[in-house]
């Protein structure tokens, strides 16, 4: 796989458990080959015109541009958040055998 077909999507969960029910689900629907949920940090951002200051958790997912809309629509669908954050950055680069591997692990069974 090259590495341009290849996501890093972000997105941030309140709390660790609503991370980890996320993050199973999108595996285990092979949306995602890896997650990885990251310790809490500190969010401060405007949301609907106050200034907000949160406890939060940030998911770091991999998958492929071909599962990436189904990925969004799930993420969107199982998260708690009104408008979740969801960036997803396309890789110029990466180890192609992990490269491969996330392709692999990602393709519907």
């Amino acid at each position: 796989m090259k590495a341009a077909d290849a996501y890093l999507v972000i997105t941030n969960l309140p709390d660790r458990g609503s991370a980890a029910k996320l993050a199973h689900e999108l595996v285990e629907k092979r949306l995602a080959a890896c997650i990885n949920i990251l310790s809490p940090c500190r969010s401060v951002y405007r949301w609907k015109g106050k200034t907000e200051d949160a406890e939060e958790f940030p998911m770091l997912i991999k998958t492929t541009g071909d599962r990436y809309a189904e990925l969004e629509a799930a993420i969107r669908s199982g998260h708690p958040y009104e408008l979740p954050e969801i960036i997803a950055v396309r890789l110029t680069g990466g180890l192609p055998a992990y490269l491969d591997w996330v392709d692999s692990e990602t393709r519907p069974a």
